[in-house]
């Protein structure tokens, strides 16, 4: 079973999700402080970690790069801090999504799926598909199924180091410094007008409907994620 480590300072936070988890069949350690958080951590490798930022001895923060140092386990954080600086600074630390207080557990359980599915390998070169659309990263192509005819979908280098990014992390929640760095480079970490651009481009030759995203999807003042669709 997959083993989840909740992090939180309040006890019936704790009981709640401890009770939910379980039901789902993860097996559940939690902890209410930093420095109980890393141990066991240490100790039992967990999957997946589900973290509040508002501990009473370390700044949650502190302890998704304290868990960065060894182990990619996602990292979800559960937070009452709403505030977009809060939420870039631990998604740049490391964390893979970000969910406000007060939550619902569906969301925060589908958070969970969502995340687990980065845990394909990089290496692993996967063909992705978007609907009736295939992105085969091995060979450096994409085609769309018209009618039962395969059509090439031509994208420009910038289009497609984007893409290629996100779908390296199926489910994970990328910053707007994350991806302007990894596709543009040092000096453009403010140019969030070139990110909008290219991906309303790439919606518009990748999703069903680009006025309606499906799989490249943007979280408002934080970045953006591919989500994978559901296995038949």
């Amino acid at each position: 079973m997959t083993t989840v480590l909740v992090v939180d300072d309040e006890p019936q936070i704790l009981r709640a999700l401890a009770i939910n988890l379980r039901a789902r069949h993860y097996t559940v350690l939690t902890a209410a402080t930093g420095a109980d958080a890393l141990a066991l951590a240490g100790r039992h490798n967990p999957d997946l970690v589900v973290l509040d930022l508002g501990l009473p001895d370390l700044d949650g923060v502190e302890v998704v790069r304290g868990l960065r140092g060894w182990t990619a386990a996602p990292i979800v954080i559960l937070s009452g801090r709403s505030d977009s600086i809060d939420k870039v600074e631990a998604l740049d630390a490391g964390a893979d999504d970000y969910v406000t207080k007060p939550f619902s557990v569906d969301e925060l359980l589908a958070r969970l799926r969502a995340v687990t599915r980065r845990s394909t390998p990089s290496d692993a070169l996967p063909v992705v598909r978007l609907g009736s659309t295939t992105v085969d990263l091995p060979a450096h192509r994409v085609t769309a199924d018209d009618e039962g005819q395969a059509r090439d979908v031509r994208l420009t280098p910038t289009e497609w180091h984007l893409l290629e990014v996100l779908l390296r992390h199926p489910g994970k929640l990328l910053t707007r410094r994350q991806l302007l760095a990894e596709v543009w480079g040092p000096g453009y970490e403010n140019a969030d007008g070139n990110l909008r651009v290219y991906m309303a481009q790439l919606r518009r030759k990748l999703e069903p409907d680009p006025a309606r995203p499906r799989y490249l999807l943007n979280e408002p003042g934080l970045g953006y994620r591919f989500e994978p669709q559901p296995s038949p």
